[in-house]
C-alpha cells in the first residue's frame, strides 16, 4: 500500500494562517514488510532521519503507540524549507500511516483536526488532507473549515536554491497591528475569498497583492518577490505572492500567459527551479 500527500501553499497573500491550496507535488510513502524496527528508505539527504525519529513515524506513534514497525520507502518532490508544505505533508503522512496500520477509522475531518493541532494552524494541513482550496479557522474551542474549488488558472512556482525556515520568517512579523490596519487587512482578505468563490481571478489577484498581514514584513528576506511581481504584472499575471513563509514565489495567471512567464522566470534566475503546477483536488490518499 502507498500513502500520497500533496504539497500545499499557504496564505495566498492576505489569507494569512487561514487559506491554503493543494498543489501537484507529492510525498509518497510505500508501506513494506513488518520489521523489528522502523526503517525509512529514501534518498532525500542526511538531514532527514531513516529511523523512528523521522517526523512521519513520531506522528504515527503519537496517535497509536503500539504500531508494529514496518519498512517504508519514501519519495518526495516537495522541496524542504521552501514554503510548499513539506513539514505538513510529513505530518499528514504520519496520520495516514497510523490510521492504516492502527485501523483507527479516522474521518477526513478528524485528520484535519489532529494535523492542525500538531502544526498550530490549518492553512497547510487542511488542503493536504482535503485537496483544493481550504479556508480554515482554528479557534480555542473549535475548528472550522470550508473546502472549495479554485478557479482555473496557470500556477507557476519560482523556487530559489536558498532555504528559508518558517521560524526565521515568522520572527520578522510584528506582535500586533493597529486596529485600523487590521480592519483593512481583514477586508482585503474577505474580498479575495469572495472573488475566488465567484471565479473572478482578476479581482482575487488584485487582493492577493494587497496583503497587509505579513508580506511587507518579510520583504527583506525575499527581495525577489517585488522584482518578480513587477515582471509578472507586465506580462498580464493575475497575482504574485509568497508561498507560505517563502522563499518560493507563486504566480497566478491566465493559461495563455503560462509559457511566456515560465521563460521570464527562468531568465530571472538560472539557478532557481521553475515549475508549472496545478491545483490538486484529491488531498491525502491511500492506494495500492
Amino acid at each position: 500500500m502507498r500513502i500520497r500527500v500533496p504539497a500545499t501553499t499557504a496564505n495566498l497573500g492576505p489569507g494569512f494562517d487561514s487559506c491554503g491550496l493543494a498543489l501537484t507535488l507529492y510525498l509518497t510513502l510505500e508501506i513494506g514488510e513488518v520489521s523489528s524496527k522502523w526503517e525509512i528508505e529514501h534518498d532525500l539527504g542526511a538531514g532527514i532521519p531513516h529511523d523512528e525519529t523521522n517526523v512521519i513515524i513520531t506522528t504515527a506513534l503519537s496517535l497509536a503507540s503500539d504500531l508494529t514497525p514496518h519498512t517504508l520507502k519514501m519519495t518526495c518532490d516537495i522541496p524542504p524549507a521552501r514554503g510548499l508544505g513539506s513539514s505538513s505533508a510529513a505530518v499528514v503522512a504520519g496520520i495516514e500511516l497510523a490510521n492504516f496500520l492502527g485501523k483507527l477509522g479516522l474521518t477526513k475531518e478528524r485528520k484535519v483536526e489532529i494535523a492542525a493541532q500538531m502544526e498550530g494552524h490549518p492553512d497547510n494541513v487542511a488542503p493536504a488532507v482535503l485537496g483544493n482550496l481550504v479556508v480554515g479557522a482554528k479557534l480555542e474551542d473549535a475548528d472550522f473549515y470550508v473546502r472549495h474549488l479554485f478557479p482555473n488558472c496557470a500556477i507557476l512556482a519560482f523556487i530559489p536554491k536558498t532555504e528559508l525556515l518558517t521560524s526565521h520568517s515568522r520572527n520578522v512579523l510584528p506582535s500586533e497591528l493597529p486596529y485600523k490596519e487590521a480592519v483593512s487587512a481583514s477586508a482585503i482578505s474577505n474580498v479575495m475569498i469572495a472573488a475566488v468563490l465567484q471565479n473572478d481571478m482578476k479581482l482575487a489577484g488584485e487582493m492577493m497583492e494587497r496583503d497587509l498581514w505579513h508580506e511587507k514584513y518579510r520583504a527583506e528576506l525575499v527581495p525577489h518577490l517585488a522584482q518578480i511581481r513587477e515582471m509578472a504584472r507586465g506580462e498580464g499575471a493575475y497575482a504574485t505572492c509568497l508561498s507560505g513563509a517563502g522563499p518560493t514565489v507563486l504566480i497566478f495567471a491566465p493559461q495563455d500567459k503560462k509559457l511566456n512567464l515560465m521563460r521570464k522566470l527562468e531568465d530571472f534566475d538560472t539557478e532557481a527551479n521553475v515549475l508549472a503546477l496545478e491545483v490538486e483536488g484529491s488531498g491525502s490518499l491511500l492506494y495500492e
